[in-house]
């Protein structure tokens, strides 16, 4: 397994003067790094290709920045979800600019959509016609896309590894994954293995934080279990850390995170590395105590 982080461990934003946490993950002893795009960030991506190939780090690109809400390949509006397609396929092609091996997040809609009614009956099968397109247009150009199913509080789409697949197969196109998140896992489902193993075909990775978004151990994951099943399942998973850097002035606030468990990035991948590693190598149960900060 790889393991990598997200940026807003350290930041809010990407600029060009955020190049360093290429060389910031290296140091830690990470293999991929996932930056945040949208509509507020200027992707130079020339210098970032270079950068993560002298380092051999993995890049990977997921719209968590400024995402217009009406780009959504979802949406009841025709023209919505044409500009959605449009979108999408601006960072994509800038992903494989940068030399990115996925573009990944909630793309089949929009995170903070969330229509309480009964689903028209060609909601599904107009995401899924607009996904298809999406990942056949990340094929030719050498980039994975890969969906995140995320909790009921933030999509009425896909909240489950079942779903997940249940797009897939409708949408129908060999360059289609899933990525699991751990955060969003834990209010939708019982079972972790299972939800491995729903996936395993499909899995390409998994976002870990802890249920309160804070360093994995000594929260409500089922740490053992969960990596047991994907070392037997999908061993190949790549596994970023994530949660919200809560140090920076209203940043973790403004994502709806109110308390302080990220208050340094660094500190927060050594101990996670640091038990997720322990556990992966553990003939026995995880530990119930969460990690210090080193």
């Amino acid at each position: 397994m790889k393991f990598g982080a997200h940026i807003f461990l350290w930041t809010n934003h990407w600029s060009d003067a955020s190049l360093p946490l290429l060389d910031r993950a290296h140091s830690l002893g990470l293999s991929a790094l996932e930056i945040a795009v949208g509509d507020d960030v200027t992707l130079a991506t020339t210098p970032v290709r270079q950068r993560a190939q002298s380092l051999n780090l993995d890049l990977v690109l997921s719209p968590g920045s400024d995402w217009p809400m009406l780009a959504d390949i979802s949406d009841d509006n025709p023209a919505n979800r044409a500009f959605g397609l449009q979108w999408h396929q601006h960072w994509i092609d800038l992903a494989a600019d940068a030399g990115a091996i996925a573009y990944t997040g909630a793309i089949y809609g929009h995170p903070g959509q969330v229509r309480r009614r009964t689903p028209p009956p060609d909601e599904l099968p107009r995401t899924a016609e607009n996904l298809h397109h999406l990942a056949q247009y990340a094929s030719e150009r050498n980039v994975k896309l890969v969906i995140e199913p995320m909790s009921h509080f933030r999509t009425h789409l896909i909240n489950t590894p079942k779903q997940a697949m249940h797009l897939l197969n409708l949408a129908n196109h060999p360059n289609l994954q899933i990525l699991l998140d751990t955060y969003h896992l834990i209010t939708e489902i019982r079972d972790f293995p299972a939800a491995v193993q729903t996936t395993a075909p499909r899995l390409w990775g998994l976002h870990a934080c802890e249920n309160d978004r804070g360093v994995p151990g000594g929260g409500l994951v089922p740490w053992k279990l969960l990596l047991q099943s994907l070392q037997q399942s999908a061993p190949h998973s790549h596994i970023f850390l994530e949660s919200y850097n809560s140090s920076l002035p209203d940043f973790a606030v403004r994502r709806g995170m109110f308390h302080n468990v990220c208050p340094d990035g660094d500190a927060f991948v050594r101990s996670a590395l640091r038990f997720l590693q322990q556990t992966l190598h553990s003939p026995q149960p995880a530990s119930t105590t969460t990690p210090a900060p080193s």
